[in-house]
């Protein structure tokens, strides 16, 4: 560990990665990364989160492209490269390039993961890695007039034979190659592989590793700082012309819309540029990338369950402690869990409120107002009276109260007014804490 570097730091980030490890050890996941990373000084830095992850019981699924490794093959061999689109033409001069630049890369890749010396983060390892002509493909054909030979298109992935391989704790290599029943080979984009093998498998995630940085694409812009994007909106992104794409990178979101579509439930999208990216995308709750996803949102504000009890008393016991809130029990929030709202990011919770009806009266208190420190500043509790505010008034409730001894000024800010508790209705006057002595503020709702 860097000396520099507290014990409790690990020790807090460990914790902190455990509902992650959890979630994802037994899971498949499909990482595909491109020859531009394998190229990179750093690669084997990535190699070694790749194998930790293995350690971690993730299933993995690895794809390799090699498209800077095949451009070098061809100025070697004295060829131009050829393209229509964004689609390498690949004649039978060029296709001999694509082998040997594919098959060299291969070769390294697969000795770097046999790597197991104890000098290095892969001590102990023993990765074995598995392959083979499991990527049945066609040609592309022709488009546009240009015939561009043997460029082919993933026909079929056999799905069983590499789910035999993972259930045997192999790491699964797949190369930007297919092989068609006549015996002909084809060159492939490895982010088609990819695709076609998470869509195959039904992987619980597809990672794809990219040349740029996604926080920087367009598509930022719209995941907003939660750093997630439904399928249908990235959709929409790609139907907008007036947003400029890079051609690569309208294709990886074409890819995360069509493994969406065919049910994997997230596709991230990493830059290969920073140290442990892959780590911190996976195993913290605001990671490093950027993620397409077609489940529910990855931060969403609901009604509160029986299951949410252990967050929201996570969430509200410091702000118990230094007086803020008024303590509650366990047992007094399974009573009035059905009056909560909650705000959840990738299942933890992250903020929390609660209308409690006034009984005697068509009035309510928002109480227990709370936002995790990490988290404040994004407009979530305005969020969650907004929430409530709705609630109250499907129920009939013309007025809201809240007492509180620490924020006025933001219920000020949000439609209160201050007023004396003898306003309170009877019930909750006659549970007045004079030693808290808290702030009593009205809001009226519009009809």
């Amino acid at each position: 560990m860097d000396a520099e570097a507290p014990p409790h730091s690990f020790v807090t980030a460990l914790r902190a990665a455990a509902p992650y490890v959890h979630a994802h050890h037994g899971r498949v996941f499909v990482l595909c990364f491109g020859g531009e990373a394998a190229a990179a000084s750093d690669f084997d830095a990535l190699i070694y989160d790749i194998a930790l992850l293995h350690s971690l019981g993730v299933k993995l699924v690895l794809v390799h492209g090699a498209r800077p490794q095949i451009s070098d093959e061809i100025t070697r061999a004295g060829l131009e490269a050829r393209y229509h689109g964004n689609l390498r033409i690949t004649d039978r001069p060029t296709l001999d390039c694509v082998t040997r630049a594919v098959g060299a890369l291969r070769t390294d890749i697969e000795a770097r993961l046999s790597t197991s010396l104890a000098s290095t983060p892969m001590g102990g390892a023993r990765l074995r890695t598995a392959g083979g002509n499991w990527v049945t493909a066609r040609p592309v054909g022709v488009r546009d007039g240009v015939d561009l030979e043997h460029t082919g298109e993933v026909r079929r992935v056999d799905a069983a034979t590499i789910y035999e391989a993972l259930s045997a704790r192999h790491v699964v290599l797949l190369s930007p190659i297919g092989y068609s029943p006549t015996g002909e080979v084809f060159n492939l984009r490895a982010e088609d592989v990819a695709t076609a093998t998470a869509c195959a498998l039904g992987a619980d995630k597809l990672v794809f590793v990219t040349p740029g940085e996604p926080r920087a694409w367009p598509l930022a812009e719209i995941a907003g700082d939660a750093g997630q994007i439904p399928a249908s909106e990235a959709s929409a992104l790609l139907a907008d012309n007036s947003r400029r794409l890079a051609p690569l990178d309208a294709d990886y979101i074409r890819s995360a819309v069509t493994a969406c579509a065919a049910g994997v439930a997230r596709v991230h999208l990493i830059g290969h540029a920073e140290d442990g990216a892959v780590l911190r995308e996976l195993y913290t709750r605001d990671g490093a990338g950027l993620f397409v996803h077609a489940d529910d949102a990855y931060e969403t504000t609901r009604s509160a369950g029986i299951d949410d009890i252990g967050g929201i008393l996570g969430l509200i016991a410091p702000l118990e402690a230094a007086g803020a809130l008024v303590p509650r029990s366990r047992e007094q929030l399974e009573l009035e869990i059905e009056h909560f709202v909650v705000t959840t990011r990738d299942g933890l919770v992250i903020a929390c409120a609660a209308l409690l009806p006034l009984a005697g009266a068509k009035a309510a208190e928002l109480a227990c107002v709370a936002v995790h420190p990490d988290y404040r500043g994004g407009k979530r509790a305005e969020s969650l009276l907004g929430h409530l505010e709705m609630r109250a008034r499907r129920q009939g409730i013309a007025e809201i109260f809240a007492l509180t001894t620490h924020t006025p000024h933001w219920f000020i800010e949000h439609g209160f007014r201050k007023t004396t508790r003898d306003e309170l209705p009877v019930a909750r006057r006659d549970l007045y804490n004079y030693q808290r002595n808290s702030l009593v503020l009205v809001k009226t709702l519009s009809s």
